[in-house]
């Protein structure tokens, strides 16, 4: 399992690449760029943030997730219920 200190930093990392992208889709705007490139720039925005949330998901399932079914199993499985319920409207 990867440590605290690998999870954040990856985060971080993302986090500053989706600044970046960001800040790029704001200049296409500004400079009135073709709007499918805007949009493909928004969707490779969107995927780095799926990756993300990838990866805290996970951090999260690798740690909290395994505590709570052994101490609160009820409380898991109605966060990762409620989460996937998020997911998928």
């Amino acid at each position: 399992m990867k440590n605290d200190k690998d999870v954040k930093g990856q985060s971080r990392k993302r986090i500053n690449i989706i600044k970046g992208q960001l800040d790029g889709l704001l200049k296409m705007i500004e400079e009135d760029e073709y709007c499918i490139d805007l949009l493909n720039q928004s969707l490779a925005i969107q995927n780095s943030i799926k990756s993300l949330d990838a990866l805290i998901f996970e951090k999260h399932l690798k740690t909290h997730v395994v505590d709570q079914f052994q101490n609160k199993q009820d409380k898991a499985i109605e966060e990762l219920l409620r989460l996937f319920k998020r997911i998928h409207q």
